[in-house]
């Protein structure tokens, strides 16, 4: 995949004053648009479109720096106008092309390198005392095996100092507020520098935040909890109020979508496209579960409500105070609108600490009452719940198959809910 994403980054270079599209790009590889699309965003941290304007500005800007009339650069660079190129600038970079080049020097490929003398200097602009512990905890990417573009120090017990070109750290400030409105809090919620300022603003963004909370799996529920919640019994700091507070998640997101630009991903599409493998692989679904999926769940898809979503809810980004939703973590690189249900229907099998999908459903169950409490959920969406876990499954029957290194028993256990799903429709019926 690094030689594909290598491939299109020198095309994408060599190309920036001709009209480049996602549809050219991945004909060039050989994949589908959707998977190109995928692959590309897990690579680069962002969608083709954001890669390509962040390539356009930067490429314009140097050249106008250079003296060049702007108005004869931005056209070239695919504009209509200055007034377009401004606009998207501030919007990708958070100031004026003037101050950018002032604060960069003309030099838009900055370097996050910072000794610890450097960042000493740096936390001295909040009140924190002086003599914190500091460490780098930059984490490397799973696939490409290098260090994420988001450079994070952890300070003490208690604190983060994150940066990130300047685009990413704004549009994630963004998101925290947001959600600040929401009653919810996020790992780029701000403590204001001793100037009162969100953050430090100079060379770079710096951005000082708390650690928050206890990651869910610190609260595993008993099977006399579960079997409350199956007798309609919620246990509220749990299932109940997840859900409540996903609604309030997506209430939040659903206010910057329109800044954040998200790629659109097409769940049935994706659920449609992994039958042919599935079916080669012969896990005894029948021809009418098939069809069922495609012509029920092709019916009810465009009826579904879309919008940004958190897109990986697990143990680990929702957070607990007190036995109390706080929170959300896992926000630095997420841009996908999708099917907003899908991060209840996902977040209950990654929380849910049992295996049997009966348990499965009784916390599913709860997770969605706590949503319609807040965000009431539409006719097709409680139509849509079994279908779009029958496209999870669909989805990772297809990918984990038993030749796979390692993956032999995500296969097995993929195959067991999905015939699960398939002989079971009716326990996933009127579930709110």
């Amino acid at each position: 995949m690094q030689r594909l994403i290598k491939s299109s980054l020198d095309y994408i270079e060599h190309n920036l004053k001709t009209d480049i599209t996602a549809d050219e790009l991945a004909a060039m590889a050989n994949y589908s648009v959707r998977h190109y699309c995928r692959l590309f965003a897990q690579a680069m941290d962002t969608t083709v479109a954001s890669y390509i304007l962040k390539k356009r500005l930067d490429h314009a800007l140097a050249e106008i720096s250079a003296g060049r009339k702007a108005i004869n650069v931005v056209l070239e660079y695919g504009f209509d106008t200055y007034s377009g190129f401004y606009k998207s600038f501030v919007k990708m970079y958070g100031c004026s092309p003037k101050k950018y080049l002032s604060i960069y020097k003309k030099n838009p490929e900055v370097l996050f390198m910072h000794d610890m003398n450097e960042i000493k200097k740096i936390l001295a602009n909040w009140d924190i005392p002086s003599n914190l512990s500091i460490e780098d905890i930059t984490h490397t990417h799973w696939e490409t095996n290098e260090k994420s573009d988001w450079k994070t120090w952890d300070i003490g017990d208690t604190y983060y100092l994150k940066t990130n070109e300047r685009s990413k750290m704004i549009r994630n400030l963004t998101i925290a507020q947001a959600l600040a409105k929401q009653g919810l809090t996020s790992e780029f919620s701000p403590i204001p520098t001793k100037q009162g300022d969100d953050y430090l603003d100079g060379e770079h963004i710096f951005l000082l935040t708390k650690k928050i909370g206890e990651p869910l799996n610190q609260h595993p529920l008993s099977d006399e909890e579960i079997a409350q919640m199956a007798n309609n019994k919620p246990r509220e700091k749990h299932a109940f109020a997840l859900g409540q507070a996903i609604a309030k998640l997506h209430n939040a997101l659903k206010t910057v979508q329109d800044d954040v630009k998200p790629w659109e991903g097409n769940l049935y599409e994706q659920g449609k496209n992994a039958i042919p493998k599935v079916k080669k692989h012969d896990i005894g679904l029948s021809g009418n579960f098939f069809n069922d999926y495609e012509k029920t769940f092709g019916e009810l898809y465009d009826k579904l409500p879309k919008q940004l979503i958190h897109g990986n809810l697990c143990v680990e980004t929702a957070v607990y105070e007190n036995d109390q939703v706080v929170g959300f973590k896992g926000f630095e690189t997420f841009e996908l609108s999708f099917v907003r249900i899908y991060d209840i229907i996902w977040g209950a099998g990654e929380i849910n600490t049992q295996p049997s999908m009966e348990k499965y459903l009784a916390m599913l169950t709860q997770m969605l009452k706590g949503y319609d409490s807040i965000n009431p959920l539409t006719p097709e969406e409680k139509q849509s719940v079994y279908y779009v876990l029958c496209a999870n499954y669909l989805r990772s029957c297809a990918y984990f198959t038993e030749d796979m290194d390692g993956v032999a028993d995500l296969s097995s256990r993929s195959v067991r809910a999905m015939t699960f799903l398939a002989n079971n429709k009716e326990m996933f019926c009127n579930l709110v």
